[in-house]
């Protein structure tokens, strides 16, 4: 009798759990694959999948969603102008690929993404480097500094960035900082007391002072972007901390791609920066007179065509996936790709597969290590579903491969926080640039193939030698694709 009890208890649990699974998980709008996902937690795992699921799976709130939709798009006008001054020299730069139209009118349709022309580009791929850069132009500021970076460490370089910051707003110069408190690790009060005694800003993104560290593992602001006087502007994979200067054991040398843009392409960064301000901050922070943000500029200082193109949960666009998706279809000779993370929808692997049919040679680079080990193994699973199909993949062995970069037909390529991967597509808020230029795809070409001196080429032989441990880590990983 009693384990009769016993048993009609534990269904009544089973059923109950099922129960409230089934309301957490459709509460709000998933796609189906991460419905399937989160069911498989939840009614596997009861109570410890509902962890979980708070931890993971809580969405952002409509009221932020709304605040983030009806922002406007700022210095639209200004650009148009600047392009409109410029015509004449404009038609004697490289003209737009007819492969790239079709990506052109994508963006602008898709995010309002503006094709600026005429841009002078930098990259950069070690932290020294980029450091080296941002921080002698935030040296020359003499109007604005805005940054947005998904982490800043309250570390040494943390400090020497706050620092400088602090010491541009004691100077008079308009200081605003955007960081995303769980990508940073807290809100790090102490570190930027300075710079706020001193009248410069830091808020954390969509959030607000009184709250703790947040819980909520999705939805973050990954973007990486960074505005000097509306003149010079950075964005790529570099955040603000010891490990991207290569000082952590651990990861080695960090490899990682990073832009300075001087040009058009700037005043799209600024109004990127200033809808996700007038999202983020309180009331009395608030930007509503914007135009000096966006100066007039007089001459061309490159060739390069720019346009930025951002995506988040606050769209469901997925406008930088469509962007891979186009790249990736329009390819007629090569597509390569650095990413530290690989985790393809159905969308992008089969789009890689058409490609690879069609005589594309595709190569991919990943890395050797995991920061991430549930992430990495998916990787890993999914590199060999591409090797089967038949692409190149790499593993880089030269320390820890964080570059997100991706070129195509030695003339197209994109730079910037995205990964190749299902949270990059719809869980967090991400900006590339997407460039038209055959020089600066050469340069990330030549940057690849420095980097494959320190790969190893990867076969079905490697992962068939590997333990059968291995192989279930991967294949389980990869059933928690869509909410890794």
């Amino acid at each position: 009798m009693l384990e009769n009890s016993v048993l009609i208890v534990l269904w009544l649990i089973l059923l109950g759990n099922t129960a409230v699974a089934i309301i957490a998980v459709f509460s709000q709008k998933r796609d189906i694959a991460t419905i399937w996902a989160w069911l498989l937690v939840l009614i596997l795992m009861p109570v410890v999948g509902f962890f979980i699921f708070f931890l993971v799976g809580s969405r952002i709130s409509n009221k932020k969603i709304f605040r983030l939709r009806t922002q406007e798009q700022r210095g639209l006008e200004q650009i148009a102008e600047n392009q409109r001054q410029q015509l004449e020299a404009i038609e004697q730069l490289l003209p737009i690929p007819d492969s790239a139209s079709e990506l052109v009118n994508l963006f602008l349709t898709s995010d309002d993404a503006v094709l600026t022309r005429g841009n002078e580009i930098n990259i950069y791929s070690n932290g020294k480097d980029k450091f080296a850069a941002l921080f002698d132009d935030i040296k020359k500021a003499t109007s604005h500094i805005h940054l947005e970076y998904f982490t800043i460490y309250d570390d040494e370089i943390g400090n020497q960035l706050v620092d400088l910051l602090t010491q541009k707003a004691g100077q008079g110069v308009e200081v605003r900082v955007i960081f995303d408190q769980y990508g940073s690790r807290g809100q790090h009060h102490d570190m930027y007391k300075r710079l706020r005694d001193a009248g410069g800003v830091a808020e954390p993104f969509l959030m607000r002072h009184f709250q703790l560290l947040t819980i909520r593992f999705n939805f973050r602001n990954h973007r990486k972007i960074a505005i000097i006087d509306g003149n010079v502007g950075y964005i790529g994979g570099f955040n603000v901390g010891d490990q991207y200067l290569s000082k952590f054991k651990k990861f080695g040398h960090w490899r990682d791609t990073h832009i300075r843009i001087h040009g058009d392409a700037v005043l799209s960064l600024q109004s990127r920066f200033l809808m996700d301000w007038n999202a983020t901050a309180p009331a009395q922070e608030l930007l509503t007179q914007t135009v000096d943000y966006f100066p007039e500029i007089t001459e061309l200082p490159g060739r390069a065509m720019v346009q930025i193109v951002s995506s988040g949960p606050d769209n469901d666009l997925k406008q930088i996936k469509q962007g891979f998706m186009r790249m990736f279809a329009s390819a007629r000779e090569e597509i390569t790709i650095e990413t530290p993370y690989f985790i393809p929808d159905a969308a992008i692997l089969e789009t890689l597969q058409m490609a690879i049919m069609s005589g594309v040679r595709v190569r991919l680079a990943i890395p050797n290590k995991p920061d991430h080990p549930l992430v990495y193994r998916a990787t890993q699973y999914y590199a060999r579903e591409l090797i089967e199909l038949g692409a190149e993949v790499y593993r880089y062995d030269g320390g820890f491969l964080h570059s997100k970069v991706v070129i195509i037909d030695h003339g197209i390529s994109t730079v910037g926080s995205a990964n190749m991967d299902i949270r990059s597509f719809a869980l967090n808020f991400e900006a590339n640039a997407f460039i038209y230029d055959p020089d600066i795809a050469v340069q990330l070409e030549n940057l690849f193939e420095n980097d494959m001196q320190h790969a190893t080429l990867l076969t079905i032989e490697d992962f068939e030698r590997q333990s059968f441990w291995m192989t279930c880590l991967q294949k389980f990983s990869r059933l928690f694709s869509p909410i890794l």
